[in-house]
């Protein structure tokens, strides 16, 4: 407890004990929970990433529908599922919570949550930044009533922000009345009905901790920081990872820590690459896991590109600070493909490339403000499915198995792999979804029907069929070798352009993982490289022998050396 006194006192300087005081009370609701083993991660971890209502049934809710799809589909795939806000809330199809402590209605019950629980390791979103303009929070606000009087940051509208770091091209100032009939202008990060946490006060603070702890009372065993990078706001600096926001972090880490150790925090700060892994903290004092949010982006570059040299380069560097963190492996999430990660490893030219490809595959693109007033690409809003298909080859068996390939390198590196779900069935852009709401993130977020799915995957010839059982075969696969423990040793063999060549060695086992990424296929010698003998093809099964190597387009081998 003294850990957490000290942030408290260096948080607020002249209100340390008070704050202090506020946090113990929650905490001490908390501390006769059972507290159960620490929990660190392993080969067998990968997280399933879905909203609760992606998957429909007439007569169920759908948090029931999804859980019965994962426990009859992707039981021996996951060990994890993220479930997506299913909190009440008024946009950005749930990241605008109206209430914390309850679950929509229309998408099931804690109870639902809760046995989705008995059979995953549950990942919560903890949005911690902002709260909805129409919950009843903001209503206290708005009615100067005790304890919420601080809730929201005003700001003088002629204030200098320039400097302010903008993840969206909106107003970051939204003008609203109080009760009293005051006018005011509120920090809105993203939107007019988000309203931005002041946590310089020791109300919302406390609120915030209180709603940490009612997720880990609930089951969560992975928090995912949304947006942490803006929490803390002081004008005349960008307000994105002030040192207080670190602090921060450190702060909810100790408390949980304290309380429920085997409950980790997952770090979601869309940024490049070297701001993000600052979110490790100092001596692994911050997350433990942070979103490797340099991954989906590059990896398509790889793609786009036809080499795999830059990818290659970059993934030499993907150590964490202690073997108690690790990078949290995504190529498609619910946004689109950030590209702010790639500032500093491609040129403009080079991202310029990644757009078009986008554009051609049917997606969007959504920008960002900068300091100079002008506008510039924060995320491609498009399938990663159909990011990866080529003109004439969509929704082909070719199509097919270049996403594929682009799955095995993900799946490869160092890390904790996260899959989102629309990925695994192969899910292509829901144009009729943007046209519907107008909003480039739809194209990536199509509610289906469970029977559908389970229809289309029961028909050899469907798309979704020609992904969905490889991808799990790789899943499976993965899970059973303890060269992919996400802390085993890994090299980044430079063999040939067209292919991602790394080699893990962990638990006794040395795996060799090459990808294709397209073109003529590709005779390769791992000598070298503690290649020679004979091998086991993991994926297949298949015996291999000598040093040579052959590779066809989009072919993925994982060797594991045998007597």
């Amino acid at each position: 407890m003294q850990a957490i006194r000290q942030l408290l006192d260096d948080l607020y300087p002249d209100r340390g004990r008070i704050a202090f005081e506020e946090v113990a009370a929650i905490m001490a609701r908390f501390e006769t929970r059972p507290r159960r083993h620490s929990h660190r991660f392993s080969q067998a971890d990968a997280v399933l990433i879905t909203y609760a209502d992606t998957l429909r049934e007439t007569g169920q809710s759908p948090l029931r529908t999804l859980h019965a799809f994962a426990r009859d589909h992707l039981k021996s795939c996951f060990s994890a599922i993220h479930l997506l806000p299913f909190f009440p809330y008024s946009s950005d199809d749930g990241f605008s919570v109206i209430d914390f402590f309850s679950v929509d209605a229309a998408m099931g019950t804690w109870d639902d949550v809760i046995h989705c629980g008995a059979d995953y390791h549950l990942m919560i979103d903890f949005v911690l930044n902002h709260v909805s303009a129409q919950g009843q929070w903001f209503a206290d606000y708005l009615a100067g009533r005790p304890g919420f009087a601080d809730l929201a940051v005003e700001v003088d509208p002629a204030a200098d922000l320039s400097a302010v770091a903008r993840p969206r091209a909106l107003p970051l100032l939204t003008p609203f009345t109080k009760a009293s009939g005051e006018k005011v202008f509120l920090w809105t990060t993203f939107s007019a009905d988000q309203i931005d946490l002041n946590y310089k006060s020791i109300d919302v603070l406390g609120k915030m901790v209180e709603v940490l702890l009612f997720y880990v009372a609930q089951g969560a065993r992975l928090i995912r920081m949304d947006a942490v990078a803006y929490l803390w706001k002081r004008l005349g600096t960008p307000c994105i990872h002030l040192p207080q926001t670190h602090a921060m972090v450190r702060l909810f880490r100790r408390i949980l820590d304290q309380l429920a150790p085997e409950v980790l925090i997952v770090t979601e700060t869309n940024v490049p690459h070297a701001e993000n892994i600052g979110y490790f903290g100092n001596d692994n004092d911050e997350a433990q896991m942070v979103y490797n949010f340099t991954l989906p982006p590059l990896l398509l570059h790889a793609f786009v590109s036809g080499d795999t040299q830059v990818l290659s380069s970059w993934a030499q560097g993907l150590t964490t600070p202690s073997r108690e963190t690790a990078f949290f492996n995504f190529t498609a999430s619910h946004d689109g493909i950030g590209v702010r990660p790639l500032e500093g490893i491609l040129s403009g030219r080079q991202i310029d490339r990644l757009v078009e490809a986008a554009l051609d595959g049917g997606g969007r693109v959504s920008s960002r403000r900068n300091a100079d007033g002008t506008d510039s690409p924060y995320e491609l809003n498009i399938t990663y499915v159909d990011a990866l298909g080529l003109p004439g080859q969509r929704g082909t068996a070719a199509h097919a198995a270049r996403f594929l390939a682009s799955q095995a390198i993900a799946l490869a590196l160092p890390g904790v792999p996260a899959v989102y779900l629309h990925s695994i069935l192969g899910s292509r852009n829901w144009q009729e979804g943007v046209g519907h709401t107008g909003r480039p993130r739809t194209i990536n977020r199509e509610k289906l029907n469970a029977a559908d799915v389970l229809a289309a995957l029961g028909n050899p010839a469907d798309f979704r069929t020609r992904i969905f059982f490889p991808y799990c075969r790789m899943l499976q696969v993965r899970r059973q070798q303890p060269a992919f423990h996400p802390k085993a040793d890994f090299e980044v063999l430079w063999l040939d352009r067209r292919v991602f060549a790394i080699k893990r060695e962990g638990g006794g086992q040395t795996i060799h993982a090459l990808t294709h990424i397209g073109g003529p296929r590709v005779t390769l010698s791992l000598e070298p490289h503690g290649g020679k003998g004979a091998w086991r093809e993991l994926l297949t099964g298949r015996r291999l022998s000598g040093s040579a190597v052959t590779l066809h387009p989009h072919q993925t081998l994982w060797l594991s050396p045998v007597d």
